[in-house]
């Protein structure tokens, strides 16, 4: 867990399902003026090495200090009826990652932000001295356009998309993509995407994992 801010948090105001969370994982982490920061956020439902897989390829390639992992609360794109506690998923998330520059945060719940947008905006209202950038699977880049304010994220933000199995050709004939082609950067110039002005994004390819959270929670509910 990563130092935090001194932001208050009033757990009693926070959801019953919440209760549980450690107090360190509802502050926003912090990190020293001018550090690259990769946010990389999802359910993690359950978090596999796919994830892993993700963060550690965008802490390689984008040259970032930190990578803050933040498990959600909830998708508004997700049924939240599969769920897992968000302490569950943060200590499972804690026991994959052994890099230290891996932050793992809960810090929406304390907000009770609901769309990655105003997730977002939060962060750089807190960290306007840092390099910022999203990271997201190319998985997710096919639906991005369904986003809330999705476009608004890709002209503010950076933006690194990680190669997935299966997901690679779609990905690049999404509705980002092609909207946002001529603010493609070159692969080979990926760690310069932190201090690039948005809109930016490049796309990564590395290491994959065949994984899912979706094919991990079916094989739990039929064992």
């Amino acid at each position: 867990m990563s130092k935090s801010v001194k932001d208050p948090v009033d757990k009693t105001a926070l959801p019953q399902a919440f209760q549980d969370v450690a107090q360190g994982y509802l502050h926003m982490p912090v990190a020293p003026v001018g550090a690259k920061i990769g946010l990389f956020g999802g359910s993690f439902n359950p978090p596999h090495a796919g994830h892993v897989l993700v963060a550690e390829l965008a802490l390689e390639r984008l040259g970032l200090d930190q990578l803050w992992w933040m498990v959600t609360p909830g998708n508004p794109l997700k049924d939240a009826s599969e769920l897992a506690p968000l302490s569950s998923r943060i200590a499972l998330s804690e026991d994959l990652i052994s890099d230290k520059r891996i932050h793992v945060t809960a810090f929406e719940a304390s907000y009770q932000v609901r769309y990655t947008a105003d997730t977002l905006a939060l962060v750089r209202q807190h960290n306007p001295d840092k390099h910022l950038v999203w990271v997201m699977g190319a998985d997710n880049l096919m639906n991005f356009h369904h986003w809330q304010e999705w476009d608004e994220i890709a002209r503010t933000y950076p933006i690194a998309v990680i190669n997935r199995p299966g997901s690679n050709m779609a990905a690049e004939d999404s509705v980002m993509a092609q909207q946002f082609s001529a603010a493609r950067l070159p692969e080979a110039d990926a760690a310069k995407l932190a201090t690039q002005q948005a809109p930016a994004w490049v796309f990564i390819h590395g290491p994959q994992s065949e994984l899912s959270s979706t094919q991990l929670r079916e094989q739990q509910a039929g064992s």
